[in-house]
């Protein structure tokens, strides 16, 4: 069984910014994400000048540091100190005031073009961070569906065109092939297999599309016996967006393909189906628990523009054959084909993973 693969290159880059409707709008405000900013993107862009950033052995990044007017910088730090507060303590301005701000760098790379904030701790020198970035709406529904469906928790701002997100720590994708797997004996083999199917259905039942490695992140938890695994997404430009349905099958990227073989090398094929229905299970009753929540969120994502018809009608026929449900082709918009993967797995129908499925 093969499959084309999902290199995205060129989907990625005419992958167009959506603004954010009325009723996503109400949505945010509902559930304390629209929230009034002391900062705006705009704001950041205003910057004077820019020095290439170097990482720790002295390599180019994709990142700037910019420098701002020295009359303007009192009131940016200030001002960017309080949507941390925001973001971290719901704007507790008392437990932040020994904090600084240390550096601010910029990301042409990418859809968001992000601005990246080092805030750090003036008693001992800890170091977070947080982005600022443009608002997109297909970006916010992505960020929404991890913090509903994924086990991991999200907390971000908007406010007008302004977004602002947490950071997500963890190792990067490409750094952890490069440095990690096979490589680390308190990590064992199967249990970072296990993690990769669990993530590779994630994304496909939300439609969390271009998670090659360096857009996914490894968080690894040292335990008693043996250390934990999780994989966790940090970039959702392309939530809901690609009409080809490999785009949304990490293990398709040529970037993942080490880590697709490892899993093909690792698991047995009712291992990996075992793995992929208990993810689906979680991903169920996540949705039950939020059902109300994730039943608005849906409506409103069904309503928004976020996807040319050609590419829903292109992803619908796709899924409708995978799953072998008609119902799929009565979809008209994104919302509604994650809704209707969601009925799917519910109704335990669809073929099991295929771990020798990899890269061509």
């Amino acid at each position: 069984m093969a499959a084309e693969p999902a290199d995205s290159n060129f989907a990625t880059r005419r992958k167009p910014s959506f603004p954010i409707g009325d009723g996503l709008r109400s949505y945010l405000r509902r559930y304390k994400r629209e929230r009034e900013l002391s900062i705006t993107y705009e704001r950041l862009r205003d910057f004077h000048e820019v020095i290439p950033l170097t990482d720790a052995d002295g390599r180019a990044t994709l990142w700037d540091t910019v420098i701002y007017d020295a009359a303007e910088m009192p009131a940016l730090n200030e001002a960017l100190k309080q949507v941390y507060a925001l973001l971290k303590v719901d704007g507790d301005l008392s437990v932040v005031q020994h904090l600084y701000v240390d550096r601010v760098d910029f990301c042409t790379f990418g859809n968001s073009t992000p601005f990246r904030i080092r805030i750090v701790n003036a008693y001992n020198d800890n170091q977070d961070y947080f982005y600022v970035k443009k608002a997109d709406a297909s970006r916010l529904y992505g960020l929404e569906l991890e913090h509903l469906l994924s086990p991991n928790r999200l907390n971000f701002i908007t406010h007008g065109a302004t977004l602002v997100e947490e950071h997500v720590a963890g190792i990067p994708g490409d750094i952890f092939i490069e440095q990690w797997l096979g490589r680390r004996p308190e990590l064992k083999a199967v249990r970072v297999a296990k993690e990769l199917v669990k993530f590779n259905e994630r994304c496909f039942v939300r439609l969390l599309g271009d998670m090659r490695s360096y857009n996914f992140v490894f968080v690894v938890t040292p335990d008693f016996e043996e250390a934990q695994l999780r994989i966790r997404a940090m970039d959702f430009d392309q939530q809901s967006y690609n009409g080809r349905k490999n785009f949304y099958l990490p293990q398709f990227f040529k970037e993942n393909a080490a880590l697709a073989l490892f899993c093909a090398k690792h698991l047995r094929h009712e291992t990996a189906h075992q793995y992929q229905r208990e993810e689906q299970t979680l991903l169920l009753q996540r949705a039950s628990l939020a059902s109300d929540r994730l039943s608005l969120l849906l409506h409103e994502m069904a309503r928004d523009p976020i996807a040319p018809p050609e590419k829903v009608r292109e992803l619908r026929a796709s899924l409708a054959e995978h799953y072998g449900r008609d119902a799929y082709l009565r979809c008209e918009s994104m919302g509604a084909l994650v809704r209707e993967n969601l009925e799917s797995i519910r109704r335990h129908v669809g073929r099991p993973v295929v771990p020798e499925l990899v890269p061509e």
